[in-house]
C-alpha cells in the first residue's frame, strides 16, 4: 500500500481517489471548500458532480493542504487549469525534494501559454512532475467502466510508477515520454469540442462531427509538432482518443457548452448552465495566441474565438470554415505528372 494526496475534490479528483481506492492504497483528498469536504464526509457522494458514484469508507477528506501533501508517496493535482498556479504556490511550502506531483488538469494557461505540469515546475521547481490524461470521462471511471489512459514523465521509470499505482482491471494505463505533447492534446482538444457542440446545437449531423474531428486533430497535431511534441501522442490516447471521446460524449462538459451556444446562449449563459469549469474557452484564447506565435493557420481555433470572444454567431462560423479557399488534404502528397 501507498499513501496518495489528492488536490481537488471535483469530480475527476473523486473519480481518480475511486481507482486508487480500489487498488488498496492509502487516500487522502483536498478541498479548499468546508462544505464540500463536510458533504463527502458524511454522505459519501459528491452529489453534485459525481451523484451515484458510492465513496469507499477508507477515503479521508480534509481542507489541509499541508496534511494531504506531506508523507505521500504521490500528489495528484486535479484542480482546475484556471487555478493550477495559485494552487500549486500554495502546495510548494509541503513538497519535499524529488516528490511526485501529477498533472491530471487539462489546459494552456492564457498569459504565459504553457501547458500545465509547466505551471507546476514553475512554481514547485523541487517536484518530480508526471502527467496522466486521456480520454476518461469521471462519470465513468466512478463507474469502474474500462477506461485507457496514458502516463507521462521525462523518466521512464517515474512513468512506469504512475502506472504501476494507477493500473487496474478496468483502468489501463500506458507510458510515454512525451509529457509536453500529452499535455497539448489534452488542453486542445476542449477548443475543438466546443465546435462540435456549437455543431450539434446548430442541428449539424455526423458528417459535421466527422470533419470536425479530423480537421481538428490535423489543427492539434500542427501546432504540438511546432512547439515539439511528437506525432505518435497526437494520433493516440491524449491526443485523437480524448478528442473523439470530448466532441461525441453526453458527458463533455465543453461539448455540452458549445451545444447551448449553438442553440443560441452567449458563452457567460452557456457556463452558467454547465455549472463546472468549461476548459476549452479558457484554453482559446492561449491556443490561438500559440497560432500565432508558430505562425499557422489554425481555422476552427479561430472561428470558436471569434465565437466566444467576439459576438460572432455559430452559423456564419460555420459558413465561413465551409467556404475557405480551397485546400489539398494532404499537401505532402505527389500528384502525377
Amino acid at each position: 500500500m501507498a499513501k496518495a494526496g489528492i488536490i481537488g475534490a471535483g469530480s475527476w479528483g473523486i473519480a481518480l481517489s475511486t481507482v486508487l481506492a480500489h487498488n488498496g492504497h492509502d487516500v487522502e483528498v483536498w478541498s479548499i471548500l468546508e462544505d464540500e469536504v463536510e458533504m463527502l464526509r458524511t454522505k459519501r457522494e459528491h452529489v453534485q458532480k459525481l451523484p451515484g458514484v458510492k465513496l469507499p469508507e477508507q477515503i479521508r477528506f480534509t481542507t489541509d493542504l499541508e496534511e494531504t501533501i506531506k508523507g505521500k508517496d504521490l500528489v495528484v493535482v486535479a484542480v482546475p487549469s484556471i487555478y493550477v498556479r495559485n494552487t500549486a504556490r500554495q502546495m510548494a511550502p509541503f513538497v519535499k525534494e524529488g516528490q511526485l506531483v501529477i498533472d491530471v488538469a487539462k489546459g494552456i494557461e492564457e498569459d504565459t501559454l504553457l501547458t500545465m505540469t509547466a505551471v507546476i515546475r514553475e512554481e514547485i521547481p523541487q517536484a518530480n512532475v508526471g502527467i496522466l490524461s486521456g480520454p476518461s470521462h469521471a462519470e465513468e471511471v466512478g463507474r469502474a467502466m474500462p477506461t485507457t489512459v496514458v502516463a507521462g514523465s521525462k523518466k521512464k521509470a517515474t512513468a512506469e510508477y504512475i502506472q504501476n499505482f494507477f493500473m487496474n482491471e478496468y483502468f489501463r494505463v500506458y507510458t510515454s515520454p512525451d509529457v509536453l505533447g500529452i499535455g497539448i492534446g489534452g488542453s486542445l482538444k476542449n477548443v475543438i469540442a466546443l465546435a462540435a457542440g456549437m455543431a450539434d446545437g446548430l442541428g449539424c449531423g455526423d458528417n459535421t462531427k466527422a470533419a470536425l474531428i479530423t480537421r481538428g486533430i490535423k489543427e492539434i497535431s500542427r501546432l504540438g509538432l511546432k512547439m515539439g511534441a511528437y506525432e505518435e501522442t497526437i494520433s493516440g490516447l491524449s491526443g485523437m482518443g480524448d478528442l473523439i471521446v470530448t466532441c461525441a460524449s453526453r458527458h463533455s462538459r465543453n461539448r455540452k457548452a458549445g451545444y447551448l451556444m449553438g442553440q443560441g446562449y452567449s458563452m457567460d449563459e452557456a457556463m452558467k448552465e454547465v455549472h463546472m469549469v468549461v476548459e476549452g474557452v479558457y484554453s482559446a484564447k492561449a491556443a490561438l495566441a500559440l497560432g500565432k506565435r508558430y505562425d499557422l493557420e489554425l481555422p476552427i481555433i479561430q472561428e470558436v474565438n471569434q465565437v466566444l470572444f467576439e459576438g460572432k454567431s455559430v452559423r456564419d462560423g460555420v459558413t465561413d470554415l465551409m467556404m475557405r479557399d480551397r485546400k489539398e488534404e494532404h499537401t505532402t502528397l505527389k500528384w502525377e505528372e
